[in-house]
């Protein structure tokens, strides 16, 4: 049995089958958890969730921005936009099934000693409070208050964290923190407005995992969203979007029996332009 940790597939069907293959992934055998932004900016967002919803229990999947922008899109609460590639899937004709098996996926996973999020945390959040704060937001996702979430969903504010939050500002900085965060200054203030490397951090602000303090600083965190980090220099923070979309490779985190990690990569043929 090994586990896999994906980064951003970005709707690059052709790549994920590849490192499958690569791997000698087995749904009988294997475990898969993708890291979110499973659609959008590649050309077969539907191939991608057709694939990993026929893994069943063999995969778990998280959910990036493109995935609720994909669903804000899909229920009418947002407009595409210039680089969105979201057209099979609002026209699919199982839409509705790839719609609502969406929905049921994660904003924070705890599995196999690993926290996994698609963006980040928040330095002040402990594991407990972090799988807390994402199973609410989860329940918001899955029923009858989703259309109103995600007709306010958008904005960056609240920047920062505050236990008094309630209601919609409870649920944006939550999704903010675990689906868009980069950057934090040390007192948890969140920026959204750069997306470069981690060199090139705004005055005042630095990388999440950088955070002096940071609550889940003693266990392994494994996240994506953030194309041009490139692989900070530690054994615990695993940085696994690797830029398939625009043409980089699909990275995998592997664990084997014994413990045992590794990298695994194939080259992604899809160039876009960021934007």
């Amino acid at each position: 049995m090994a586990i896999y940790w994906v980064g951003d597939i970005q709707g690059c069907d052709a790549p994920l089958a590849r490192l499958l293959d690569e791997v000698a992934f087995s749904p009988s055998r294997d475990q898969l958890i993708v890291l979110g932004d499973l659609v959008n900016r590649g050309p077969d967002s539907v191939g991608v969730l057709r694939r990993l919803m026929a893994l069943q229990g063999s995969v778990q999947c998280l959910l990036g921005n493109h995935d609720l922008h994909a669903l804000a899109v899909a229920l009418g609460h947002s407009h595409t936009k210039r680089l969105d590639t979201l057209d099979g899937l609002l026209q699919a004709p199982d839409r509705e099934a790839l719609i609502g098996w969406l929905r049921q996926q994660h904003l924070a996973l705890w599995s196999h000693g690993v926290l996994s999020v698609h963006a980040g945390v928040l330095p002040g959040w402990t594991l407990a409070q972090t799988l807390s704060l994402a199973d609410e937001v989860q329940a918001v996702l899955r029923g009858p208050d989703l259309p109103y979430f995600l007709a306010h969903m958008y904005g960056n504010e609240p920047a920062a964290w505050r236990d008094d939050l309630t209601g919609l500002a409870r649920w944006r900085v939550v999704v903010n923190a675990l689906t868009r965060l980069r950057f934090c200054a040390a007192d948890g203030t969140m920026e959204f407005a750069t997306k470069d490397s981690a060199a090139l951090a705004p005055a005042g602000f630095m990388p999440w995992f950088d955070v002096p303090g940071r609550r889940t600083a003693d266990i392994t965190v494994a996240f994506g969203h953030w194309s041009t980090l490139g692989r900070p220099d530690r054994s615990n923070v695993w940085a696994l979007d690797t830029g398939c979309v625009w043409g980089g490779c699909l990275s995998a985190m592997r664990q084997a029996d014994d413990g045992h990690r590794s990298l695994v990569q194939v080259v992604c043929e899809q160039a876009q332009v960021p934007g």
